[in-house]
Formats: C-alpha cells, sequence, structure tokens
C-alpha cells in the first residue's frame, strides 16, 4: 500500500522538556516556518497538573497545535501536545497513549517517546533535549544517533533549567549544543536536506 509507506516518512521532532521548558518551546516554535514537512512533537513531563501547552503555543506558530489523543494520525507542520500522566508511543504512523509506566520519581516519559520512535518511525528522527530538571530523555539519545537521527541539547546558560540539557550533553551523544533560535534553524536545514533526499 504505497500511501502508507508515504504517511510515515517524514521528520519528526520530539521536543523533550520540564521547567523552564515553556520559555525554550515559544522561543524555538517562533523561528519554524509552518510548512517544512515537519512534525513537531512537544513532550513535557507533567505528572499532576493539566498542560496547557496546546492553549498557550498556537500564539507562537502558525502551524495547528493539538493535545496528543488516542490514535491520532501523526502529520507534518503540527505541533503536538503530549498529555499528562501519559507515556506516549508510536505504531502505524499513529500516537499511542499508556498509563505513565513511572508514577513516581522522576518522569522518564522522554526516554519512552524516543525508545518507541527508534523502533516504529520510518523518517528522520530528531530529538531536541530543553530546559528541566533530572535527566530524561537521556538514555535514549545514543538509540537516536544509531538511528540515524540527529540529537540537539539546548545551550546551558540559555536554559532556565540546565539539569536536562547537561544530562544529554553527558550522555556524549549530542550532535549540537544551540540556543532555541538556533535550534530551529538546524530543523529547517535538516527538514530541508530530508526533502531534497526524497
Amino acid at each position: 500500500m504505497e500511501a502508507e509507506s508515504v504517511v510515515r516518512d517524514f521528520p519528526v521532532v520530539c521536543v523533550g522538556g520540564s521547567a523552564g521548558g515553556l520559555d525554550a518551546y515559544t522561543r524555538l516554535l517562533k523561528h519554524l516556518p509552518a510548512d517544512m514537512g515537519v512534525a513537531i512533537v512537544i513532550v513535557n513531563h507533567l505528572r499532576t497538573v493539566a498542560t496547557l501547552l496546546h492553549k498557550i503555543l498556537p500564539r507562537y506558530t502558525e502551524m495547528p497545535v493539538e493535545l496528543i489523543t488516542e490514535r491520532l494520525l501523526i502529520q507534518p507542520n503540527r505541533v503536538f501536545i503530549i498529555p499528562e500522566q501519559r507515556d506516549l508511543h508510536v505504531l502505524d504512523g499513529e500516537f499511542r497513549l499508556k498509563p505513565i509506566s513511572k508514577p513516581r520519581g522522576w518522569p522518564d516519559v522522554i526516554t519512552v517517546f524516543l525508545r518507541s520512535l527508534t523502533q516504529n518511525w520510518d523518517g528522520k528522527l530528531i530529538a531536541v533535549i530543553v530546559s528541566g530538571y533530572d535527566g530524561d530523555g537521556a538514555a535514549a539519545l545514543c538509540g537516536i544517533k544509531e538511528a540515524g537521527g540527529v540529537t540537539i541539547a539546548q545551550k546551558l546558560d540559555t536554559a532556565g533549567q540546565p539539569d536536562m540539557p547537561e544530562s544529554a550533553i553527558a550522555s556524549g551523544c549530542i550532535d549540537f549544543v544551540l540556543s532555541p533560535e538556533d535550534i530551529a534553524q538546524e530543523i529547517v536545514r535538516i527538514a530541508n536536506a530530508a526533502s531534497r533526499a526524497e
């Protein structure tokens, strides 16, 4: 089935963050064009409070911003937001939501999602780790690189809370350390290269 293979070969950008992440998300989205053929998935780990990102972020981008629901189709030129209290997976070109596997301690929702992408997504993968406490995401970065993806950490002096990007850098599997504005430029460059390669 030709159509199905087409659906799953565009780049997916996972932007993982928590404390201080909002500043990074808004600065990043402001500098991304709305038509670059990439899906942006914001995995902000929240355990108890409901996320408001799908209400706040439309002010900063022309792309539609959606709160992820079960079996939502992953599409390019959109921003997807993980709901609170859920682990996020990818299967057959759709998002799958599961109860959070680590309800106590620091969540590992970014790591869980990145690992699911490496196993179940055919397109280019871009993992971006921005401001946040602890080290969620770091454990999956080497796997993203092994799958031919690109890994980016927010430059520490531009992050409200540098723990998460610092852990990412310490993994030894980060390609770029950039400010949110420069991360946007790098995503555009990768998206352009991916569309030329088709």
